[in-house]
């Protein structure tokens, strides 16, 4: 399980509580910044991996979204970029924030970069290779399966379907390579079927990022129209997780 805070804060609460690693979320940096996702730089990027890895002493995986950039040489600069801000893991997609799938030669070449970049660094670095399909309007499980099955042969070391619906596509995602595979965690879905289905990796992407800024809204949103704090809280124990 490998949950993904927003912010130096969220990073220290989840270590408190007792999580053995942490993974950033693109969408939910981007909403710190006042950005949509796909809105932040490599720059930037890099220099919020390197805030929430001095936060904790919990390796941090990067969400490095399209890589920044259509080019193979831009994703290894993404994946080197990363492991330099002490990442030791990070994830490359194959959707252009342009707004198309690439198709799968140019995707293969873009991952088969990205693992050379992260297995020539001098310490290990987990590279995962995901397969956005299913939350870029194509939820075809046959072409997700062919390029996950291609992004391993490239070198990945795991393998990602964002948006898988049900515990049947995990399992035949799970069936249909060797590699562990990472599955973004549903509300509607449990830790113990998710695990029955074959995920050896469970992440939540921004959902608890949402879950913070929907409680924010609501609280706010009472006090706007009906004048009513009840919904305000005092100070969780931050001696206590930030100690």
């Amino acid at each position: 399980m490998i949950p993904n805070p927003w912010d130096a804060g969220s990073a220290r609460v989840l270590a408190a509580l007792g999580f053995k690693a942490l993974a950033t979320t693109s969408s939910g940096y981007a909403f710190t910044l006042g950005r949509l996702d796909g809105r932040v730089n490599l720059s930037e990027g890099a220099a919020h991996i390197r805030t929430l890895v001095e936060a904790t002493a919990l390796p941090v995986s990067a969400d490095l979204e399209n890589g920044f950039g259509p080019d193979p040489e831009q994703v290894a600069e993404a994946i080197s970029a990363a492991a330099s801000a002490g990442a030791v893991g990070g994830s490359i997609e194959d959707y252009d924030p342009r707004g198309h799938l690439y198709p799968l030669p140019p995707a293969t070449e873009r991952v088969a970069a990205a693992a050379q970049a992260a297995h020539s660094l001098p310490h290990p670095f987990t590279f995962t290779a995901r397969a956005e399909n299913h939350i870029r309007g194509n939820p075809d499980l046959t072409d997700t399966i062919a390029r996950l099955q291609a992004f391993e042969q490239a070198g990945a070391d795991v393998l990602y379907a964002p948006g898988l619906q049900t515990t049947t596509e995990i399992r035949r995602v799970c069936a249909a390579v060797s590699k562990p595979v990472n599955v973004l965690a549903l509300p509607h879905m449990t830790l113990a079927e998710l695990i029955d289905a074959g995920a050896q990796r469970i992440s939540v992407g921004g959902a608890l990022a949402w879950a913070a800024v929907d409680a924010l809204a609501a609280a706010a949103q009472r006090i706007q129209d009906r004048g009513d704090f009840s919904r305000l809280r005092s100070s969780p124990p931050l001696n206590e997780w930030f100690r």
